[in-house]
């Protein structure tokens, strides 16, 4: 099976006052329902409260992101799933629950992850 990255940044989620606990609870039945199918890897928002370093090969470590690379940030989903229509409506769901477009990109295959 391939692993997909369905995601979304952080300021395409825009849900009015007083709907993020209900945002919050789709959000995780969504999740709830891709474990008990079997299919949840792993799932999380980028901690925007925290700067991103790089570290470069001799351990070095520097503030930012590369150059000309945006911060990731928002929600990221990574499932393993039979095909690319599987992960095109796993990716609807998670647009439903999170009232927000998702991006849906396939993990080139690893034979060893």
């Amino acid at each position: 099976m391939t692993k997909y990255l369905i995601s979304f940044p952080g300021e395409a989620m825009v849900v009015p006052d007083g709907e993020w606990d209900d945002v919050a609870a789709a959000s995780r039945a969504v999740i709830v329902e891709a474990q008990a199918a079997g299919v949840y890897v792993f799932g999380g928002g980028i901690n925007e409260d925290v700067d991103p370093v790089v570290v470069a090969a001799d351990g070095s470590v520097s503030a930012g992101t590369y150059p000309d690379v945006t911060v990731p940030n928002g929600g990221y989903t990574i499932l393993e799933l039979p095909s690319r229509a599987a992960a095109v409506e796993w990716a609807a769901k998670i647009a439903v629950a999170c009232r927000c477009p998702q991006e849906l990109r396939e993990f080139q295959y690893d034979p060893i992850s």
